[in-house]
């Protein structure tokens, strides 16, 4: 598909009844909005990431899909932060109960990147047919991924195989190519949704040398990644280490700001507010964003189970990369690296097991 004819891919989304929502500059940031034309995409940003540090940079390079990732991760559209659940009004003597309805929206997520392709999929474990919500709007949803062809230095997601190629979980999947051939897209198509869609957008066969600018795209993103993360053992590592004095060393640095979860694309504690008009005639219950890095998140009756940073952080990495695979069969990271990039501290979870892996020291005891 030809550069000058990507407009015609968006126009096919709208005109099919999607919400087309994608990356977009806001504030300093590449962030998942709306996008009608070509030009809402971040066309000639790149952005440059390092721990604690972010910055778009201008070009000269028209290239639509140069940013790696911002911190908006596409959970929230499925995963709404704030998401009215009941509504009960008073009728008489007695109280009438009123579901909420659910948005019927069906979107399109356009240039998810592979490792939040897997993101989703891991949601998908989370909330399965349990959540009327989530499941409402995923069956409704088309994906158009963007393979990778550059890497952030916070990303890893070859530690997690989650990237950088996207194999499956796909509508249909693009991947940018500059040459003295001219600016084109690769389009690989992974479902028949995605195959009557591109139907009715200009494109034609890719020649082989064409097609072999996916796998040079491939390596290109994958030569770029420094960071790893080990994955043997993992579980069983993190178990073992429950007392390890690097816990308490992170949470000499540890803001407790709850950024790192914000930002993560698989993150999914939430809380429930009972809210009531000052009649007192109308209540509603909502269910909002929630982080295990909150003291009230843990509180039980009569105080709060994690009081201090240290069993907080290590809560919320032991949940992401063990006790997640006992509960969904799966690693609750993907390798994005968007808790290196916006934690403010610059605290690295890739650094801190590389620490606790190669120096264990553990009595195996637990401490609140």
């Amino acid at each position: 598909m030809e550069r000058a004819d990507f407009q015609h891919l968006i126009d096919a989304l709208d005109g099919a009844g999607y919400r087309v929502v994608g990356p977009t500059v806001r504030d300093g940031a590449v962030v998942c909005d709306d996008v009608r034309t070509v030009t809402d995409l971040p066309v000639g940003w790149t952005d440059e990431q390092d721990p604690a540090s972010y910055r778009l940079h201008r070009t000269d390079d028209p290239t639509l899909f140069g940013c790696i990732l911002g911190p908006d991760a596409w959970k929230k559209y499925l995963f709404p932060p704030r998401n009215l659940m009941w509504q009960a009004e008073q009728d008489g003597d007695g109280v009438r109960f009123v579901a909420a309805p659910v948005d019927d929206t069906r979107l399109a997520f356009l240039g998810v990147r592979p490792c939040d392709l897997h993101a989703i999929e891991v949601q998908d474990r989370v909330f399965g047919d349990l959540d009327r919500v989530y499941r409402a709007r995923r069956s409704r949803l088309f994906i158009v991924a963007v393979q990778c062809g550059r890497a952030a230095r916070t990303c890893f997601c070859t530690s997690m195989n989650t990237g950088p190629r996207a194999e499956s979980g796909f509508d249909l999947a693009l991947t940018e190519v500059r040459s003295a051939g001219g600016h084109y897209f690769l389009v690989e198509v992974g479902t028949v949704a995605g195959r009557d869609l591109l139907a009715t957008v200009p494109h034609r066969a890719a020649s082989a040398a064409e097609k072999d600018e996916l796998e040079r795209a491939t390596e290109r993103a994958a030569a770029q990644i420094t960071r790893t993360l080990e994955t043997r053992g993992i579980k069983r590592m993190l178990y073992d280490n429950y007392d390890h004095p690097r816990w308490e060393q992170v949470a000499g640095r540890c803001m407790a700001c709850a950024n790192c979860t914000m930002v993560c694309p698989t993150c999914f504690c939430s809380t429930v507010e009972d809210v009531t008009d000052l009649a007192g005639g109308h209540a509603e219950r909502w269910r909002t964003w929630d982080s295990c890095f909150t003291t009230d998140h843990s509180y039980l009756h009569g105080g709060a189970v994690r009081r201090s940073i240290r069993s907080r952080y290590r809560q919320w990495m032991t949940h992401k990369l063990a006790t997640w695979i006992e509960q969904f069969g799966t690693s609750g990271c993907v390798g994005c690296g968007r808790c290196i990039t916006w934690c403010p501290v610059g605290i690295d979870i890739t650094e801190e097991m590389r620490v606790i892996g190669t120096s264990e020291n553990s009595d195996g005891k637990e401490d609140h």
